[in-house]
């Protein structure tokens, strides 16, 4: 266990990778087609943009919080812009179905994996940049 406690500081990397590759390609992807995507959920178009904004910074603060404890605020923040967002996936979009797989009630899929980021997205917001390495040692990554 004294090798995995070795490394167990740089943990927090792999969700902040998963944040950004999942948030940072959904937002980019959703500017690049707005209108549409405002139409497919019936949204306003500026709530569409909103949406689109807080996927794409939501998930490059939380990235970039990841870099000193002295910007936890930033993590925070990034957490913060995606979980009304995952709420939103999950209740207008993704209600009603568990499982991921696309079906004819459910085009767009279930709710498990956005339930998941909504989970990770809590835990950043409320865990922030610190994370205990042992023997009672708070650091950052």
């Amino acid at each position: 266990m004294n090798v995995l406690n070795k490394y167990s500081h740089t943990a927090h990397w792999f969700l902040r990778l998963a944040f950004v590759s999942v948030f940072l390609y959904h937002g980019i992807d959703k500017f690049g087609n707005l209108g549409g995507f405002a139409e497919m959920t019936e949204m306003p178009i500026a709530v569409a943009f909103l949406v689109a904004l807080f996927e794409t910074l939501g998930g490059i603060f939380i990235f970039v919080g990841g870099f000193t404890r002295n910007w936890d605020w930033m993590t925070r923040i990034g957490a913060l812009m995606i979980i009304p967002i995952m709420l939103g996936a999950i209740f207008m979009v993704h209600w009603g179905q568990w499982h991921f797989m696309a079906t004819d009630t459910h085009p767009m899929g279930g709710m498990q994996f956005q339930v998941t980021l909504l989970f990770g997205a809590i835990y950043l917001f409320l865990k922030g940049n610190f994370v205990n390495a042992g023997a009672g040692e708070v650091t950052d990554g």
